[in-house]
C-alpha cells in the first residue's frame, strides 16, 4: 500500500477541511486504518463426545433390551440380557458340588459315627474286665507258687495272661483316641482343597451367570442401541452405547500465535445456535503437536497457518441442551 507521507522531491497536496476532497480524504484514512488485523474474538470449534460402549464378555443371543435411544439411564438400570440358559445349569451344578465337598469334609473332621465309637467303648470296656481278673489271677498264682503249690510254668501262664490283656487295653484305647480325631491331616488338608476348588468353580459360574446382564456404569443418555432382541452377539462387541453428560466437551483450533495465552483450567464460553445464552465450559487439553503443519521450513507464512487443537470441558448440568457435533462459537474469557 503507497505510503501518504510526504518524501524529498515529492509535492505535498493541500486539501481544505470541509471540503469534498476533504470527505473523501477522511474516508481514504479510515478505511487505510481498518485494513490493520484486529485481535482474537472467538474460535470457531465442535462439540465432541466420548461415548461409552457398553457389551457383554460372553457371546449370546439377545434376549430383551430394556433401553431405547435417547432414554436418559441411571447409574446400575438394566440395559440388555443374554440368553443364560447354560450359565444357570452351571450355577446349579456348581452349588451340588460345594455341597457335596463340604459334607465330605465335615465326615472327615467328625471322625467315627456314633455308634462305632459306642462299640469300640464296649470292646475296651471288656478288656480292662477282663485285665483286672488277669491281675488279680496273677496275684493268686504267685502266692501259691510261694506256697510250692503252683509250678513255675502255671505263673509264668497267670504272667502271660495278664500281659496279653493289658496289651488289648491298650490298643483299644489307640484305636478309640484315632476315631475320635477323625480323618488324618493330610486327608482333611485334601478335603479342603476340593472344597476350595468347588468354591472357586462356582464363583465363576456365577460371574458368567450375572455378566449376561449389563447395566449402566453411570448415569448418562442412551446415544444408540446397535442390535435387536433375537440377533446373536458376540463376546466383547458393544450393544448399547451411552454419552454420560460429563463425557461432552468443545474441540476447536487456535493459532500458534496465540495458543501461549491459554492455560489449562481456563474459562471459554460457547455459543451455538439455538441457545439463548453462551455456555460456559473449562479448558481441559492444549494440544503439544499443530495440526495442518505444511511440509516445508516454518517461514513467517508458514507460522501463521499453524494451529494447535483445544478441548474445553462442558458441565454436565449444561451438556443435556447440547449434542455431539453440533458447530460453536468458543470465547476465551479473561
Amino acid at each position: 500500500m503507497r505510503s501518504l507521507l510526504p518524501s524529498p522531491g515529492r509535492k505535498v497536496l493541500r486539501v481544505a477541511a470541509g471540503s469534498p476532497a476533504g470527505a473523501v480524504l477522511a474516508l481514504l484514512l479510515v478505511g487505510l486504518t481498518g485494513c490493520r488485523p484486529a485481535g482474537p474474538t472467538g474460535y470457531q470449534g465442535y462439540l465432541e463426545a466420548e461415548f461409552v460402549h457398553v457389551g457383554a464378555p460372553l457371546a449370546g443371543r439377545l434376549v430383551r433390551l430394556a433401553v431405547t435411544r435417547g432414554q436418559e439411564v441411571r447409574a446400575g438400570d438394566e440395559l440388555f440380557e443374554l440368553e443364560r440358559a447354560a450359565e444357570a445349569a452351571a450355577v446349579a451344578e456348581s452349588e451340588h458340588r460345594v455341597a457335596q465337598a463340604r459334607a465330605r469334609l465335615d465326615n472327615l473332621r467328625k471322625g467315627s459315627r456314633p455308634s462305632e465309637l459306642a462299640a469300640l467303648r464296649a470292646r475296651l470296656a471288656r478288656a480292662e474286665a477282663n485285665l483286672k481278673w488277669a491281675e488279680a489271677d496273677l496275684v493268686r498264682r504267685r502266692q501259691l507258687a510261694r506256697d510250692t503249690v503252683l509250678s513255675a510254668a502255671d505263673l509264668d501262664l497267670a504272667q502271660s495272661q495278664r500281659d496279653a490283656e493289658a496289651a488289648q487295653v491298650a490298643s483299644l484305647k489307640a484305636e478309640l483316641e484315632t476315631a475320635e480325631l477323625g480323618a488324618r491331616e493330610d486327608e482333611i488338608r485334601a478335603g479342603e482343597a476340593d472344597l476350595a476348588a468347588a468354591a472357586a468353580a462356582l464363583d465363576r459360574a456365577r460371574w458368567a451367570f450375572d455378566n449376561k446382564v449389563q447395566s449402566a456404569p453411570v448415569a448418562a443418555r442412551v446415544h444408540d442401541t446397535l442390535f435387536r432382541e433375537g440377533e446373536f452377539v458376540a463376546a466383547g462387541v458393544p450393544v448399547v452405547s451411552l454419552l454420560p453428560p460429563d463425557n461432552l466437551k468443545a474441540r476447536f483450533f487456535v493459532p500458534q500465535g496465540e495458543v501461549a495465552a491459554l492455560k489449562i483450567g481456563g474459562s471459554v464460553a460457547l455459543r451455538a445456535d439455538g441457545l439463548a445464552a453462551p455456555v460456559p465450559a473449562t479448558i481441559t487439553y492444549i494440544s503439544t503437536r499443530a495440526e495442518y503443519t505444511p511440509p516445508v521450513i516454518y517461514s513467517r507464512e508458514n507460522r501463521a497457518k499453524l494451529v494447535f487443537m483445544v478441548e474445553a470441558q462442558v458441565p454436565a448440568a449444561e451438556a443435556k441442551t447440547l449434542r455431539p457435533g453440533q458447530p460453536v462459537d468458543v470465547q476465551v474469557m479473561p
